[in-house]
C-alpha cells in the first residue's frame, strides 16, 4: 500500500509522507527491506517481469522497496517525474553524464567543480572518446562559443564548490537546448528546498545524499532525477547493469534525513548569515562569499533564481595557508572534515583537500587560494559558532 500522491501537499510535508510504500503490517516508519532478490509465484510471472509486462521488484541491485521509497519521495521533492538512487552522489554524476554520452560525443561543462566532478569530464571521459570543453560558468558567450555539432550535454554546480559562484541556469539551458544538448545540474550546495533546477530548464539533477539529505554523518548515496523519458533513456538501464546501487539500509537511514532536511537546512542557514556577517568584519578575514549577502558577486542573480543561500561560506584568512592552517588547528568546536551538509559545523582547505590535484594556476583561476577556507555551518548554537572562530582567528 502506498502513500497517495498530493501535489498540493508543501515541501515539508511531502519530506514526511511521500513515497512511502506500506507492508500488508501497517507500520509507521518506512520499513526496511535488507534483500537481495524477490520469489515469484510461478515461472510465468518471472518471465513476465523480467520483461517488463508485470510490476514488481526482481533484484535489489535495480529496484527494492525501501529504495524505491527514497526515489519517489526526492521525485515529489524536486518536482521530478522520476528518480533513481546511486551508492554514492558520484556516482550519480557519473551516470547522468555517462549514460546520455558515447564515443565521438562532446560535453561543455564549467570549470568551477568539485574536485572529482572536474576529474570525471577532464580526465575519465575523455578515455572513451568523449572530449570535453571547460568553460567559466557565469560567461554565457563562452557557453554559446563551446557548442559544437556534436555537443550532447552541459554539466554545472551552482553555488559552486567552494567559491560559491552562481550561475545562470535559465540561461544556461537554453543555450544547451538552442544547440540539441542537456543540461545537468548538480544542485548539492543549493538543497533542493532553495533551487529548483528543473523548474530554470535543466533536464536532470544530481545529488550528493550524503550530503544535507542525510546531514548526519552516517552514510552515502546520491540520487539522480529527471523526466521519465530522461531517466528511461539514460540512467535506469545503466544503474541496472553496471550496480552502483544504492543499499537498502542507506536508503532507509536518507528517509529519516529527509524528514528533517527543512528543519536542518534552514537553521543551518539562518546561522550561516550571521557568521557571514561577523566574518566579513573581522580584520583577520580578508573575503567572505555568501549568496546571502548584498555583495556576493551574484547578487541579483540569486535573489532571482535561489528561494534561500545555503549553509556554507567560503572566506579567506590573512596570511595564507599558513594561516589558514593555524584557524583551523585553533578550532575547538569547528571540526576539520571535507564532508559538507552536517548537524556538526565542518571546515576544510580547498587548496590541499578537494581541489589539491588541480594546478595552482587553475585553483588560481578559479579563486581558490592558499588562504581560502569552506566553512559547513552545523546545528550548534550560532553564539557558539562565533566565539570558536573568533578565538580562533586570533592565532593567525
Amino acid at each position: 500500500m502506498s502513500a497517495p500522491a498530493d501535489r498540493k501537499w508543501r515541501p515539508e510535508t511531502r519530506l514526511v509522507h511521500a513515497g512511502t510504500l506500506r507492508s500488508s503490517f501497517n507500520e509507521t516508519s518506512e520499513a526496511l527491506f535488507l534483500t537481495q532478490g524477490y520469489v515469484y509465484e510461478n515461472a510465468a510471472t518471472a518471465e513476465a517481469r523480467f520483461k517488463g509486462e508485470s510490476p514488481g521488484f526482481q533484484y535489489s541491485r535495480f529496484s527494492n522497496p525501501t529504495v524505491t521509497m527514497f526515489e519517489q519521495r526526492m521525485a515529489a521533492l524536486e518536482g521530478a517525474q522520476a528518480a533513481r538512487a546511486t551508492a554514492t552522489g558520484m556516482a550519480a554524476v557519473t551516470v547522468a553524464l555517462m549514460g546520455q554520452l558515447k564515443a565521438g560525443d562532446h560535453i561543455v561543462a564549467a570549470k568551477a567543480l568539485f574536485g572529482s566532478c572536474r576529474y570525471i569530464v577532464e580526465d575519465f571521459l575523455p578515455r572513451y572518446g568523449i572530449p570535453c570543453t571547460l568553460v567559466d560558468g557565469a560567461d554565457l558567450d563562452q557557453w554559446r562559443k563551446a557548442v559544437r555539432p556534436n555537443t550532447k550535454t552541459f554539466f554545472i554546480e551552482s553555488p559552486t564548490n567552494p567559491t560559491l559562484d552562481v550561475i545562470d541556469i535559465a540561461a544556461v539551458a537554453k543555450i544547451a537546448h538552442d544547440g540539441g544538448a542537456t543540461l545537468v545540474v548538480d544542485n548539492v550546495f543549493a538543497t533542493p528546498l532553495f533551487q529548483s533546477p528543473l523548474a530554470l530548464g535543466a533536464d536532470c539533477v544530481v545529488y550528493s545524499a550524503t550530503k544535507h539529505i542525510d546531514g548526519q554523518g552516517r552514510c552515502l548515496g546520491g540520487v539522480v532525477l529527471g523526466s521519465e523519458e530522461f531517466i528511461q533513456n539514460n540512467v535506469q538501464t545503466l544503474i541496472r547493469q553496471t550496480g552502483p546501487s544504492l543499499s537498502p539500509f542507506n536508503a532507509w537511514v536518507l528517509l529519516k534525513g529527509l524528514e528533517t532536511l527543512t528543519v536542518r537546512v534552514r537553521e543551518q542557514t539562518r546561522s550561516a548569515a550571521i557568521v557571514a556577517d561577523t566574518l566579513a568584519g573581522h580584520p583577520k578575514v580578508t573575503r567572505v562569499i555568501y549568496p546571502g549577502r548584498a555583495d556576493h558577486p551574484q547578487a541579483e542573480l540569486v535573489k532571482r533564481q535561489m528561494s534561500g543561500a545555503s549553509n556554507l561560506i567560503a572566506f579567506d584568512v590573512a596570511g595564507g595557508k599558513a594561516g589558514a592552517f593555524r584557524f583551523q588547528d585553533a578550532l575547538r568546536l569547528v571540526r576539520i572534515s571535507n564532508n559538507l551538509g552536517d548537524a556538526k559545523s565542518l571546515i576544510t582547505h580547498p587548496a590541499t583537500t578537494t581541489h589539491q590535484r588541480l594546478t595552482p594556476d587553475q585553483r588560481a583561476e578559479l579563486g581558490i587560494g592558499e588562504g581560502l577556507v569552506r566553512l559547513s555551518v552545523g546545528l550548534e548554537h550560532v553564539d557558539d559558532i562565533v566565539e570558536d572562530l573568533v578565538a580562533a582567528l586570533a592565532a593567525v
